[in-house]
């Protein structure tokens, strides 16, 4: 489906009603000044999983992460 081209001038006059059709149906609108393509309103996308609990079960902890093993002392290099 193509999407609808808007002119700018009709797109100021009626911006919040564009902007409710573009969330209600997921569609696009192309705005248009003088006949030529200068932007495109689309619908933000939706979240795709919380990022909370997205790593379980795909990381593993063997030994300890703080405690490298050795006491020998070390400097950072500058």
């Amino acid at each position: 489906m193509k999407e609808p081209a808007v002119p700018a001038s009709e797109f100021k006059a009626k911006c919040l009603r564009w902007l409710d059709e573009v969330a209600k149906k997921h569609s696009t609108v192309l705005i248009t000044k003088h006949g030529r393509p200068v932007a495109r309103l689309v619908p933000v996308a939706e979240e795709s999983a919380r990022l909370r609990d997205t790593w379980t079960d795909s990381v593993r902890i063997n030994g300890d992460i703080v405690y490298f093993g050795s006491d020998e002392e070390w400097e950072a290099g500058s």
